[in-house]
């Protein structure tokens, strides 16, 4: 049986929840409005499956929690949504992004049942049996970007002992300075947490049943292991939509309405590259913020085209883990400026490019205060001397123009990470799925791979 409908969204995470709720607000019906998932659960919020120890259930964390709007039910899909195989007039691509796996780089030995990604529900759930089962145990953590730091965290409150590894100069370091990272891995030392930098995994040792027993590195080093984390980033669900849109950056190209080169097709979040005035160029961004935002403006754009303008996103990071807490706003473009107390609790960065500051990250700041870097990162100021800029700190930003209202991050509260006592950093999210690509094929494809909600 084929049906058209209206509007489709292929991908089944956060940016594929929030457009569907902002679709029915503005009268979309049940009988206009599909979604293809490869999960078989309801779009739900990512960022919880890292900061509860026993892990949060469902439904207590689907969409749209995130942002406190409503909690969208496997029931509430049943009634707004159909899972049909269908052809469609408007098609949303939320397919998100997969995690990178160990194989891509010529190493065996993801499937070993101590070896652990987090990138959905099942990684979740298989994550936590494996460190409930490695207490007192040795864990590495392969890797130094988000996952890798939120998940060494949760290993060491539960009492594994924690070996990081990572080929770059320090933690983060596709957003934090030297400096910024040095302040994070002392911390992290002085819970136990050691680190291995400029080297790669390059082997596994097993044991007769398949069982990791240690990691061999470049270097030569060889580390006894019960449990392996992977966290070496992600990769957009785009391969079947190649030759048929454009491709930039690792992404699906799309204008500032969120429209890709076919007009009846959108993308958002993580596959979507798109136009940030801010940065002067296009980009791809990997967080929930960004998902769940242009999720909602492009079901503005479909819905009244005509009273909807141009996505305008001032891009954000921000985190939580033990009692730290840090935002950043803008670009990390450019010579950075450091300020406040990196020997205490309240400290932070501008980066300052072409004579404007770009961007602005604080750690410890008030509401007021990460309102003002902000405001800082938006309204882009001149400057002209570095030194002074770094002298004033945050009062550079405290004392600017009040533009706008900042993107405060809704950071689900009475929360922790994997484990007891902390909240650890939202992730980027989207959808976990590939599905197919021309219309003909998608409908055909979808009627004998993908379950029917």
């Amino acid at each position: 049986m084929e049906r058209v409908f209206a509007y489709v969204i292929v991908g089944g995470g956060v940016a594929a929840g929030y457009a569907a709720l902002e679709f029915t607000k503005r009268g979309v019906s049940h009988a206009q409005l599909c979604i293809i998932s490869e999960e078989p659960v309801a779009p739900y919020e990512r960022p919880t499956l890292s900061k509860k120890f026993p892990p949060a259930r469902l439904p207590s964390f689907h969409t749209c929690v995130g942002a406190n709007e409503e909690l969208l039910t496997p029931t509430w899909y049943e009634e707004h949504a159909s899972g049909e195989t269908i052809r469609y007039e408007t098609l949303i691509i939320a397919t998100g992004a997969k995690a990178l796996k160990l194989e891509e780089f010529g190493v065996k030995g993801s499937e070993a049942e101590n070896v652990c990604y987090l990138r959905d529900l099942a990684d979740a759930d298989r994550l936590v049996n494996v460190m409930q089962s490695c207490t007192g145990g040795n864990a590495v953590v392969i890797g130094g970007g988000y996952i890798a730091m939120e998940c060494a965290a949760s290993l060491v409150i539960n009492k594994i002992n924690v070996t990081m590894v990572f080929p770059e100069a320090h933690c983060m370091p596709r957003l934090f300075t030297p400096k910024i990272a040095s302040y994070y891995e002392d911390y992290y030392q002085s819970k136990g947490v050691k680190f291995i930098r400029g080297t790669i995994l390059s082997s596994f040792e097993f044991d007769s049943n398949g069982k990791v027993t240690a990691v061999n590195l470049r270097d030569g080093s060889q580390i006894p292991v019960d449990m392996v984390v992977v966290g070496i980033g992600i990769r957009p669900n785009t391969s079947l939509f190649e030759g048929q849109l454009t491709m930039e950056k690792g992404g699906i190209k799309v204008n500032g309405k969120l429209q890709t080169s076919n007009d009846s097709v959108y993308a958002v979040g993580d596959v979507a590259v798109f136009p940030v005035d801010l940065c002067g160029r296009i980009r791809r961004l990997e967080h929930v913020d960004s998902a769940r935002k242009t999720a909602k403006h492009v079901a503005a754009v479909i819905m009244e085209p005509d009273k909807t303008g141009e996505f305008e996103y001032l891009p954000l990071l921000y985190s939580k883990a033990f009692s730290f807490s840090w935002r950043f706003y803008g670009d990390n473009a450019g010579e950075v400026v450091h300020f406040g107390d990196y020997l205490g609790t309240k400290f932070g960065a501008y980066w300052i490019n072409n004579g404007h500051l770009v961007g602005s990250f604080l750690e410890g700041g008030t509401e007021d205060e990460f309102e003002a870097i902000a405001n800082a990162a938006q309204l882009k100021p001149a400057v002209d001397d570095l030194a002074e800029v770094g002298r004033q700190g945050l009062n550079f930003a405290m004392t600017g123009n009040k533009k706008i209202k900042p993107q405060t991050p809704l950071i689900e509260a009475g929360t922790s990470s994997l484990v007891v006592e902390t909240l650890i950093y939202p992730w980027h999210a989207t959808a976990g799925v590939v599905v197919a690509a021309s219309v003909a094929a998608f409908a055909y494809w979808y009627g004998r791979r993908r379950r029917r909600w």
